[in-house]
């Protein structure tokens, strides 16, 4: 049984019954079910991150629609005429915003993958 194991070597800590409870609602917090998993990623990085990213997630869809309002107005100029340099102006911005919210995004990753 132990030749099919990756990790073949067993690791026993004992804990009193609070620090079990501790460690349960933190492995909850954490988002982890698996107890070796938690213990094991505990011992070897000294942390778990559990980050929320729904607000970032709710900025890129934010930044998804105005993309799609933007092609729309560029479509409307295009049709009826605008002022060419207006949807440029739009599009520099935009593309000057997207940036901020990537290097903001490599951030998120960067911390996340600690």
């Amino acid at each position: 049984m132990s030749g099919k194991r990756i990790r073949n070597i067993p690791l026993y800590v004992w804990v009193r019954e609070d620090e079990m409870q501790e460690i349960q609602e933190r492995m909850a917090a954490a988002g982890i079910q698996n107890m070796s998993a938690y213990i094991r990623k505990m011992a070897l990085n000294g942390y778990v991150l559990n980050v929320d990213l729904e607000p970032v997630r709710e900025l890129v869809s934010l930044l998804r629609r105005c993309s799609n309002n933007l092609n729309q107005v560029a479509v409307h100029a295009n049709t009826y005429g605008i002022y060419e340099y207006e949807v440029k102006g739009l599009q520099k911005d935009y593309a000057k915003l997207w940036e901020q919210v990537s290097e903001v995004l490599n951030q998120l990753t960067a911390i996340v993958e600690l």
